[in-house]
């Protein structure tokens, strides 16, 4: 019987945060929602990594970072079942997976050109009208937004 070696595809964290179960193609996405690029902390980031469940998988560990509830669940609308580790000393203490807020400010551009978000300065704001298929109602215009047809800010 020939025993597997397991070894870790991307290095273990002694404190921070491991956002797991990223799908691939979304992985910049969550680093950009995030503001990762504006931390000074130290950032690891592993994407077409192996997955029993998705195939493949991207994952991001953040040194001595420790996400608001309300950062985290603004990777939802392009992440819906990523699962948050909180780690201290190399033990995963907390495990949590993201929620859609019913409310989501200034992450997403209303796709009606006559919208006031779209001409005065101000943060657009979407109320969550279907939280499985992920559609959004603008809360000044009223027009309702796919999941598909969502325009990140």
């Amino acid at each position: 019987m020939s025993e597997k070696r397991k070894e870790l595809q991307v290095a273990a964290l002694c404190n921070g945060t491991a956002i797991d179960h990223i799908p691939s193609d979304q992985v910049f996405k969550v680093v950009s929602l995030l503001r990762l690029q504006s931390l000074q902390n130290r950032i690891t980031i592993g994407n077409n990594l192996e997955s029993k469940k998705m195939g493949t998988k991207g994952i991001i560990k953040i040194q001595d970072k420790f996400f608001a509830e309300e950062e985290v669940n603004r990777i939802s609308l392009v992440a819906p079942n990523v699962v948050l580790n909180i780690i201290r000393d190399y033990q995963v203490v907390e495990k949590r997976r993201v929620a859609l807020p019913q409310t989501i400010t200034g992450i997403v551009k209303c796709n009606n050109p006559k919208c006031i978000t779209n001409n005065e300065p101000m943060l657009t704001r979407f109320d969550v009208v279907d939280a499985k298929k992920i559609v959004l109602n603008c809360h000044y215009c009223d027009i309702k937004i796919q999941k598909e047809d969502i325009i990140l800010k």
